[in-house]
């Protein structure tokens, strides 16, 4: 059989092309340990960006899932690996920022000193969501009705000692209400309590109730952030309202183990900010996830993370929270 000129073309970049994908093959595995389950949030987010990252790195990314204890397995299964850059953690900032704060005497690490920042992925705001027999359509609407109905009101938060609950200890003392936590075993039994009307009010993840707001089942009243959200522009902060909350971002990031070469984690960057740069990958995580791609090198997440710390740290204190 004669080959035209087009086929010979062909033939010949794919030979090409043979050696380049066996070599990134032979290159090691690069793992990513996520601390929650395949399907989470966590979990949707750094899938997202990382079916982009064999062709970027040029050898193949596996995901990890060693969910349990709020990310302190995961956490630790990246402190136990060698630090050559070839093992990352990714984790929602609640992971470092309230283990560290509420947990610290459990801990085998510290943040700061165990592992090294690599980039921020995603953030997020975190918001209220109000049941409809409260016939609350705003902050100050739902402190009032707070105030009326002593002994009867409560916010939902999937768990103890997490940013959701003390987001409702500070809540509770700006406004000056008696507001305690309902804590839950997970936020879809939360948010099904809150669209019944058993829950007067919860505080989670837009993505959980943003669906139940816009089918009129329930009304989200504000967001925790300094700014509106373009995710959802409609939805008011609460310090447009007059209740000064600001600390309700979540954001998810990345983080090596300390001692990784330079190099190799200045390698994972880039390839993160060229990821997530995708408008594929915008889309699935604006349209899909209801997360905001927000990429931050190493230095800003390392700055945000110690602002987290000291700005958590007397709350916590001052709530007296103990761990059981």
């Amino acid at each position: 059989m004669k080959l035209s000129r087009r086929d010979l073309l062909t033939y010949g970049a794919a030979m090409l092309a043979v050696p380049r994908a066996i070599h990134a093959q032979s290159k090691p595995v690069i793992r990513i340990v996520v601390g929650f389950p395949p399907g989470g949030a966590t979990d949707a987010i750094i899938r997202a960006v990382a079916d982009r990252l064999p062709a970027l790195l040029g050898q193949p990314v596996i995901i990890d899932n060693k969910p349990g204890v709020g990310g302190r397995i995961a956490a630790d299964a990246v402190l136990a690996a060698p630090a050559d850059g070839l093992t990352y953690m990714v984790a929602p900032n609640a992971t470092p920022t309230f283990q560290m704060l509420v947990f610290a005497h459990e801990l085998r690490w510290n943040i700061l000193k165990d592992f090294a920042p690599v980039a921020t992925l995603a953030s997020y705001p975190l918001g209220m969501g109000v049941a409809l027999n409260t016939g609350a359509t705003n902050v100050r609407e739902f402190i009032e009705w707070v105030r009326r109905n002593p002994g009867k009101a409560s916010f939902g938060a999937p768990g103890l000692g997490g940013q959701n609950a003390f987001l409702g200890v500070q809540l509770a003392k700006t406004a000056g209400i008696d507001l305690p936590v309902t804590p839950y075993k997970g936020t879809p039994p939360m948010v099904t309590d809150l669209v019944g009307g058993h829950l007067s009010s919860a505080i989670s993840l837009i993505d959980s109730m943003m669906p139940h707001h816009r089918s009129g089942r329930i009304r989200v009243i504000g967001i925790f952030t300094k700014e509106r959200s373009p995710l959802i522009p409609e939805i008011p902060t609460f310090a447009e309202q007059g209740v000064d909350v600001t600390s309700g971002e979540g954001w998810t990031g990345m983080w090596a183990r300390a001692g990784t070469p330079a190099a190799e984690v200045q390698r994972m960057q880039k390839a993160l900010q060229l990821a997530l740069q995708s408008s594929e990958v915008k889309e699935l995580l604006t349209q899909r996830l209801w997360v905001q791609p927000d990429f931050r090198p190493g230095a800003e997440m390392d700055a945000l993370q110690r602002a987290e710390l000291a700005h958590w740290a007397p709350i916590i204190k001052e709530s007296g929270f103990k761990p059981e």
